[in-house]
């Protein structure tokens, strides 16, 4: 795993100490705000249109959850109390339905202001190695140039220090390996050591069989490479598709999702918006997530995710052809 990190994700410095295999990460991100210790008294920020499991965590430990706005400011809260602090910053690049990338510089400024004041930044990081930026180089591989999206553990982020930082990674989405229940978490070696001993006595252990599974994920590039040509594929023509049928793609720089709109504002409310698309999607036989489901700040859009079948994404196609032409 802290070879993966220092070829993969820019991080030369990881050391096995702070490496830890999980069963999945939405486990770790369900249970680690309860594993840190958090309850009543505190506070787990995350961002304010964000998978849903960080705002579920932050309740299974008694913590109130704290959607965030300011994420595209020097940092959260700028302005900040001992009773509005938060414990724990949940940072998701490239997010989770939106796939918006945080740049080194804006991560940066999270770090300095979490370590002023004393809070702990886990960064889940799960779609690194689905990068669709335009102008990016790409390695003879097919995969990003490594580090292309930052990791919170990059020495040009974090300083050359982890102190206080904790990055989540899965195989679910680069390996197709969902079902393996296959992640791990890095950083801090204090924090992940203090994970680890809890977690064996909770029984949260990971597999033999499936630690050996994770350990031929990450040292294959090849099939990741593969992964990506499938995905960028159906997503170029998904994405033109919406286009041409009055759909908007905001986002979506990185990951598996679309995260659309209309092109047209006209809609009194961005919540009846994003309903009357999901249903719009249904009449054509189209699944989409509502993005209300993401936190109020998602109403307006829906997310239109790459993972079916190549055969059904080209299906979805034709019917969103078929509405463009006013079918």
């Amino acid at each position: 795993m802290a070879a993966w990190f220092a070829r993969r994700r820019g991080v030369p410095d990881g050391h096995p100490d702070g490496v830890l295999p999980t069963i999945g990460s939405k486990e770790l991100v369900a249970w680690l705000p309860t594993l840190l210790g958090a309850g009543a008294a505190d506070v787990v920020a995350f961002p304010a249109v964000a998978y849903p499991t960080y705002d579920v965590g932050a309740r299974l430990a008694g913590a109130s959850p704290q959607p965030m706005h300011s994420f595209t400011n020097a940092g959260p809260m700028p302005t900040v109390t001992r009773k509005t602090t938060p414990k724990l910053l949940w940072v998701n690049s490239p997010s989770n339905p939106t796939g918006q990338v945080l740049g080194h510089e804006h991560l940066a400024k999270v770090v300095r202001w979490a370590r002023q004041h004393g809070v702990i930044v886990a960064s889940d990081e799960c779609y690194a190695e689905l990068d669709w930026r335009d102008g990016k180089a790409w390695t003879s591989s097919g995969l990003p140039t490594p580090g292309a999206v930052p990791s919170i553990l990059d020495p040009r982020v974090c300083g050359g220090s982890h102190e206080g930082l904790l990055a989540v990674y899965s195989l679910s989405k680069q390996s197709s390996m969902a079902g393996y229940r296959a992640a791990f978490v890095a950083g801090d070696p204090a924090l992940v050591s203090r994970l680890l001993e809890i977690r064996k006595h909770a029984g949260m252990m990971v597999p033999w069989p499936v630690q050996q599974a994770m350990l031929a994920a990450l040292t294959d590039d090849t099939h990741v490479a593969d992964q990506r040509v499938r995905y960028g594929i159906r997503r170029e023509h998904l994405r033109s598709a919406l286009e041409d049928a009055g759909y908007r793609i905001e986002h979506s720089d990185a990951g598996l999702y679309l995260w659309g709109t209309r092109a047209s504002a006209e809609d009194a409310g961005a919540d009846s918006r994003c309903w009357s698309m999901v249903a719009e999607m249904a009449d054509l036989g189209i699944l989409v997530a509502p993005g209300s489901f993401y936190g109020a700040a998602g109403a307006g859009h829906v997310r239109l995710a790459l993972t079916a079948t190549d055969e059904r994404v080209d299906a979805a196609v034709q019917r969103l052809a078929y509405r463009g032409q006013g079918g």
